[in-house]
């Protein structure tokens, strides 16, 4: 599938990943209420963890009205366990080290650092309705004010739904 079928409307595409405990987590399982998905390149480097951080701090607000926090890297389990650890993060990170679900939903993507091209995850973010459809993509997110500007539009889609 490549991001050009990824668009809000559409079918969110299926996952079954694990998290840093080793349980599996799938998208059949968030079926029947609403979710933030997000990509993030790597564990422990300054943005991601900032996003991490961020998302972790709006946690229970969100569990209140039975909305999960997932995010998605080529992470290994291990590393998201120290990385949860570290920064006493609240949201589910799973290990998606072959990029299954990060290219299904089209954030595996050529990126260039000092001059040199490389394949890495662009910084995404998807919410997903009840029905298993994306209602909202954002693409090469900055993460200063991003999860206010997430959780603004999860609340205006949920008042209208």
């Amino acid at each position: 599938m490549t991001d050009n079928e990824i668009l809000p409307g559409g079918k969110a595409p299926d996952y079954s990943l694990t998290d840093h405990t080793g349980e599996i987590h799938t998208s059949a399982s968030c079926l029947g209420s609403w979710y933030i998905l997000y990509f993030y390149p790597r564990d422990n480097t300054s943005s991601c963890t900032a996003e991490a951080v961020a998302f972790s701090e709006v946690y229970d607000e969100l569990s209140k009205i039975g909305v999960p926090v997932i995010g998605i890297s080529p992470d290994t389990m291990e590393s998201h366990r120290k990385f949860i650890e570290k920064h006493d993060l609240k949201i589910t990170l799973l290990s998606d080290i072959n990029h299954e679900v990060i290219e299904a939903y089209g954030a595996w993507k050529q990126k260039k650092m000092y001059g040199k091209s490389y394949m890495g995850v662009e910084r995404s973010t998807f919410l997903i309705d009840r029905d298993g459809v994306i209602r909202e993509i954002w693409r090469k997110v900055r993460v200063k004010d991003h999860v206010q500007t997430v959780t603004k539009r999860l609340h205006e889609l949920m008042e209208s739904s």
